[in-house]
């Protein structure tokens, strides 16, 4: 077991991502909360997501980035390694062809930090919201 040293809590991987104390409640305080190294990812997924669904509402939802419209769209999350995009199980069934070369399961895409294929993920953000498959 781990224990953080600001807030003692408790978890089975050494130096577990989470949050000490409030969580964040808008998606630049979730960006600011994640480690500087990271941060130019996330504001760049961020604002793809934001030009491809611009009547969207921004929001925290499942402690995720979230876009919202009556449901939501879409999420992403920040991992060690990747940022999460969370479209849903039939975006990621619908686009199957064009995630080769990608981790998925599903409802999950796993892009690595990096690598973000900025038509893609405007593409499937635009699907998701068009067809109303959403995460």
């Amino acid at each position: 077991m781990w224990k953080c040293p600001k807030c003692n809590r408790e978890f089975t991987k050494e130096n577990q991502h989470h949050y000490c104390g409030e969580k964040p409640k808008t998606i630049d305080e979730y960006i600011k909360s994640m480690d500087e190294n990271i941060q130019k990812e996330l504001m760049f997924m961020k604002r793809i997501l934001t030009q491809s669904l611009p009547e969207a509402d921004e929001r925290i939802s499942w402690s995720m980035p979230t876009y919202w419209k009556g449901h939501n769209i879409i999420h992403f999350a920040a991992s060690k390694k990747h940022i999460g995009l969370y479209p849903g199980p039939a975006a990621v069934e619908h686009f199957a062809d064009k995630l080769q070369g990608y981790k998925t399961s599903k409802g999950t895409i796993r892009i690595p930090y990096g690598k973000i294929d900025e038509e893609l993920v405007k593409t499937i953000a635009k699907w998701c919201y068009d067809t109303g498959n959403h995460a």
